[in-house]
């Protein structure tokens, strides 16, 4: 069944109902109204003990249900009319959108009403939402602050805060404003957060302002199932001829990866240029096109999307046969959050991963975090680098 606004595909199911996880008649009814029956994995692990008031830190992948995990609790704790008093924190604009679609569906019942405030778009629409008093604020960060400042809401009396993609939130781009709105929030008040990975220095960060949380894992070890490798050793000035042969090659459903702005820019004139049916999305554009262009490439429109990680986190968009990655991406994290958008549930996917002599140390982070070698491929016309092996250093190598 087709929700709108929620993007729907296969997911892992656990044996369980959702009436044996704590959740009222009045929820696990709309839950079922819209065709679910049995919670995911990290559903089943995570609601009753969000239930229970309890500080969650939740890891799962991409995909396997985190979204219902937090907000059928706030639909099922939270009454109308008390103002604010949940808060959701999402590192983009389109995750933000996505987690107030789901609130309008499972709130409705308890009517409660969510305001979402990002960025990219007019403040006035917003101001409007936050006066007809919310119970639940969704936003990113920088427009919360906006909002904040010109005293259009308050977070004093928050009681249940949730950090969506959790280890972006925490990262050097995001800390210094989620330091400023932590300062802001209640000491006592249940923290949730989810994410599908979590380096030790972001989880040390995370328990600072968290109470003995919970720890829920149900990411699956090495390689996630589904997912096949590959990496395309070249030259620089071969990465461009690699991308356009493997496009050709794949005929499916592609994502196409950049680091910057200018690059995503760059590849979709090029491949427009060509006749590839492509579109792009990045931090630059308004939101009204980053949402049309999603649109497009998630109903078919056009076969390629060229992004920059601002795709690589929450957005759900099934049917992704094949992610590139053009840019080899800067954190281990960043791969697994990029490889999430494909194979999604039980599909399968491909990620093809572009690399020069200069990304070798990071391909191999990244082996060690899956688990595998990932297998040298070439593809027609382009002739492969020599990869060279690493040699041990001086000293390790007099001890043999």
């Amino acid at each position: 069944m087709s929700i709108e606004g929620i993007p729907q595909h296969p997911v892992p199911i656990t044996e369980g109902t959702f009436d044996t996880i704590g959740l009222s008649p009045n929820i696990v009814d709309v839950v079922r109204r819209f065709g679910f029956e049995h919670p995911t994995p990290i559903q089943a692990a995570v609601i009753p003990i969000a239930l229970s008031g309890k500080d969650v830190i939740g890891l799962a992948e991409t995909g396997s249900g985190k979204t219902a995990a937090f907000v059928l609790p706030l639909a099922e704790r939270l009454v109308h009319g008390r103002g604010v008093r949940g808060l959701i924190l999402s590192p983009t604009r389109e995750i933000a959108l996505q987690t107030k679609a789901f609130l309008d569906l499972f709130g409705a019942n308890h009517e409660l009403r969510t305001a979402c405030l990002i960025g990219g778009v007019k403040m006035l629409p917003q101001v409007k939402d936050l006066r007809a008093k919310p119970d639940i604020v969704v936003a990113t960060p920088g427009r919360l602050l906006d909002h904040v400042n010109r005293l259009n809401v308050k977070l004093d009396e928050i009681e249940y805060l949730v950090l969506d993609e959790a280890d972006h939130m925490l990262d050097l781009g995001f800390l210094p404003q989620m330091r400023d709105i932590l300062r802001l929030l209640p000491r006592a008040r249940q923290t949730m957060m989810f994410s599908a990975t979590m380096p030790d220095s972001i989880e040390m960060i995370a328990r600072d302002f968290m109470r003995q949380p919970e720890r829920i894992d149900i990411t699956p070890q090495g390689t996630a199932e589904g997912i096949s490798h590959r990496l395309y050793l070249v030259k620089l000035e071969n990465k461009r001829p690699a991308l356009l042969a493997l496009l050709l090659q794949e005929l499916g459903s592609t994502l196409v990866f950049t680091r910057r702005k200018i690059d995503a820019d760059w590849l979709f004139h090029i491949l427009d240029r060509q006749g590839h049916p492509v579109t792009r999305i990045h931090s630059d554009l308004s939101q009204g096109k980053r949402v049309a262009n999603l649109q497009k490439f998630r109903t078919g429109q056009h076969r390629i999307l060229v992004a920059t990680d601002i795709a690589g986190r929450g957005i759900d968009i099934p049917g992704i046969q094949h992610v590139i990655n053009f840019d080899v991406p800067e954190t281990v994290e960043d791969y697994i959050h990029r490889s999430g958008r494909t194979a999604r549930g039980s599909a399968i996917g491909t990620v093809s991963t572009i690399a020069t002599w200069q990304d070798m140390q990071m391909i191999r982070n990244i082996e060690i975090e899956i688990g595998e070698k990932i297998p040298r491929c070439t593809v027609a016309g382009v002739p492969p680098e020599v990869e060279l092996e690493k040699k041990p250093a001086a000293r390790e190598r007099r001890r043999l």
